[in-house]
């Protein structure tokens, strides 16, 4: 409990008040309190956050490196690993929703850490796929599990950071997607070959159970760690909660307030949930068939395929970031989203066109990786700075789960597109590419929205 005296703290929230009223007409990109006060808030909200997505991530894609020796022990097609990397997503659609509005409800430090501690049990679990209908099933409740979690994180960084800083700060969460590759790759192929007979357990069957262990350590720790009041935290001192909370309520003003249910009935809601399932087909084509693609250039060993599947994601996390940050600058995000759709398209297709030279086809992946993860940043600028009131939680999560059907639609469509073929993985990166090419469309169709303040001129 405080012992500050009563009179103190009047005299506190008073000065807090005033200097955050003397910063309410300062720009926002140069004013040196705010600069200083969003630092801050970067380096204690966003490092978690990125550890835990990295680990979700891992747990979400780490199927696509034991599918090396799982489809052989199990006797599994390629369109059965496709309908069983696929099928995770339709758990995922399912509860996605009503996930979101109980994080909503109850707070991000309980629920999070309710999502983080379900998905590594189950993930754990997959080591006892034996056939084709128990890998469907685990799959699909690793889906119901992970729900809410990524667009419970956006709704808890829109509560931290206002509009003109937050496609960086979601760059900095996000790039724990191409970090993940870059740790999944190598750790998946170092356990598999350094583990695989231990206990008398498969490689594959390690590598759910160790990466799965990392889950529920940062899941517990996530209870801990994540605060849901600007009130509760202690590292803010009162001028710098009044002047959060003052950027924050002027932010508020430039979204369309909503209802769950206007949420679910607005078309620009659904506009966007389908031009991120667009995305996400570029995002889940790159995240679970890279280790496949690099194998088809004539890498055998799975230790060297883990290794070589690190370097696009490396190389694309400078990229994201900048590119964030130049939208966040230019208030700038429908060319950014098509341009970069349009880079992971023709990369994912030069990939397999070249695949027979393996420096041509990672060096393809590159550009794949650079364009295609850096979407997502930008794009949730989008409906964060849009979208507001009781129904934002509910936007968000409509977008997100429909946008992440692709999760279903991508890898099945591959496997079929893959088995139909003889086993040829151009006509899936085909797809996959369309699919880009009409995403890079569609932002373009969008009404551009006013920047946000502090933003120089541009389109949302």
């Amino acid at each position: 409990m405080s012992t500050q005296p009563s009179g103190a703290k009047a005299t506190s929230a008073a000065c807090a008040d005033v200097a955050a009223a003397a910063h309410a007409h300062a720009h926002p990109a140069t004013d040196p309190a705010r600069l200083a006060l969003y630092r801050k808030l970067a380096r204690r909200i966003v490092p978690f956050l990125f550890l835990a997505f990295v680990v979700a991530y891992i747990d979400r894609v780490n199927v696509s490196f034991a599918k090396l020796q799982m489809l052989a022990d199990l006797q599994l097609s390629e369109t059965v690993y496709g309908v069983g990397a696929g099928i995770f997503f339709l758990g995922y659609f399912i509860f996605e929703v009503p996930s979101n509005l109980i994080l909503n409800r109850v707070g991000a430090r309980r629920w999070i850490a309710r999502i983080m501690i379900s998905w590594s049990i189950v993930s754990s679990l997959t080591m006892f796929a034996s056939g084709p209908a128990s890998f469907y099933t685990l799959r699909f409740l690793l889906g119901v599990a992970e729900a809410g979690f990524f667009p419970g994180v956006v709704l808890y960084l829109s509560n931290w950071f206002p509009s003109t800083r937050r496609s960086q700060i979601i760059a900095l969460f996000m790039a724990a997607i191409p970090v993940s590759g870059a740790i999944g790759g190598p750790l998946s192929g170092w356990v598999m070959a350094h583990l695989g007979g231990a206990l008398g357990l498969a490689g594959w069957k390690w590598l759910f159970v160790v990466e799965g262990l990392a889950s529920l350590l940062v899941g517990f720790a996530a209870f801990f760690m994540l605060h849901d009041r600007i009130d509760s935290v202690r590292w803010l001192d009162a001028a710098e909660k009044s002047l959060l909370t003052a950027d924050l309520a002027r932010d508020a003003h430039t979204r369309v307030e909503q209802t769950v249910g206007s949420a679910f009935a607005s078309p620009r809601v659904w506009l966007l949930g389908l031009l991120y399932f667009c995305i996400a087909m570029g995002n889940y084509g790159l995240a679970f068939w890279v280790p496949t693609i690099i194998k088809a250039s004539g890498v055998a060993s799975v230790s060297n395929i883990g290794w070589l599947s690190a370097v696009p994601s490396l190389i694309s996390i400078a990229a994201m970031v900048a590119i964030a940050r130049y939208a966040d600058r230019r208030g700038e995000r429908r060319r950014p989203v098509a341009i970069c759709c349009v880079l992971g398209a023709l990369g994912l297709l030069a990939s397999v066109l070249f695949a027979a030279t393996p420096a041509v086809a990672v060096a393809a992946l590159v550009v794949a990786a650079i364009g295609i993860n850096s979407i997502a940043p930008v794009f949730w600028g989008i409906p964060t700075a849009l979208f507001g009131g009781a129904g934002a939680a509910a936007a968000i999560a409509v977008i997100n789960c429909t946008g992440n059907l692709a999760g279903f639609v991508s890898p099945f469509l591959v496997g079929w597109l893959s088995d139909l073929s003889g086993g040829k993985l151009l006509p899936g990166m085909l797809a996959i590419a369309v699919a880009l090419l009409i995403g890079a469309a569609l932002v373009l169709t969008l009404r551009a929205a006013p920047p946000p303040q502090g933003a120089a001129t541009g389109s949302h």
